[in-house]
């Protein structure tokens, strides 16, 4: 299904356009987002609603496993304060930290979350 139809099954809230394959992939015909383009994006999307912590956890595991760093996520939380506000990225950053292993509080590697927090 080409673009134009998706987007006419979304404005009338089709069943089932919004559901995703194991990969976490929509359904549809193939995307021509990748899975770590997808993953970003969700990530950004997760900032933008004021997502809770765990939620933050969960992507950022997906992302890794899609090849993200955890530079790449922390470029998309910057790359999108223009959009969300200051105040979204403030409340944001500490619970992505935290998703990638690193307490901003301790300033250190927590050893658990996703495991990619370098430095």
């Amino acid at each position: 299904m080409d673009y134009t139809e998706r987007l006419r099954r979304l404005a009338i809230n089709a069943e089932r356009l919004g559901e995703t394959s194991a990969e976490g992939v929509g359904t549809g015909d193939a995307s021509v987002l990748d899975a770590k383009a997808l993953a970003l994006a969700r990530i950004a999307a997760l900032v933008a609603m004021g997502g809770a912590e765990p939620s933050f956890g969960s992507l950022a595991d997906a992302a890794v496993s899609a090849g993200a760093t955890a530079v790449e996520m922390v470029d998309v939380l910057t790359g999108i304060i223009d959009i969300v506000g200051v105040p979204r990225a403030v409340v944001a950053a500490p619970q992505l930290a935290m998703a990638l292993g690193y307490d901003l509080d301790e300033g250190g590697d927590r050893g658990g979350g996703a495991g990619v927090w370098r430095g």
